[in-house]
């Protein structure tokens, strides 16, 4: 079977990005994650940040029932972290693996930056939701970023 969005997916793929896990709190009290290279600011006075959604994703039910959401930005070494919240249904994270900040959102501890996110606007788009935020808590330290180009990390290091 061929997919037939491969060509508009090849032309987006032509525009490098950064890596992000995008992280809840479930209703039940369980946490979810799933990888982002949506993210991006939208405004510094408020300080707002956005991500897309796919309406068919795993983690949809809890991002849209969750008031808030965690960003994490993935460091260059970081890649097996991308992998493993870019699958559907992709495994839980633990207590261990998070801290929480202002709303309670999970933030990963291994990280780049970080961006603790009062949900404030979803937008619905085609076939993906847009998941606006505002930047209540935020951290960031010197280290190089994992990035995607073409369906590929860039350096293609493993």
């Amino acid at each position: 079977m061929t997919d037939k969005y491969r060509p508009l997916k090849d032309a987006f793929g032509r525009f490098a990005t950064g890596i992000a896990v995008a992280t809840c709190q479930n209703d039940d009290g369980r946490m979810t994650a799933i990888t982002v290279n949506s993210f991006t600011s939208v405004s510094l006075e408020p300080p707002l940040v956005l991500w897309c959604l796919d309406n068919r994703a795993s983690t949809y039910s809890a991002f849209m029932s969750s008031d808030s959401y965690g960003v994490s930005i993935l460091r260059a070494d970081q890649r097996t972290e991308s992998d493993r919240f870019a699958h559907f249904a992709g495994p839980d994270i633990t207590e261990e693996e998070i801290e929480r900040w202002d709303t309670g959102a999970p933030i990963l501890k291994e990280r780049l930056a970080g961006f603790d996110c009062k949900l404030v606007a979803r937008h619905d788009a085609g076939d993906h939701v847009i998941l606006i935020g505002e930047v209540v808590k935020f951290d960031s330290v010197v280290g190089e970023p994992l990035v995607y180009f073409s369906s590929n990390y860039i350096p293609d290091s493993e």
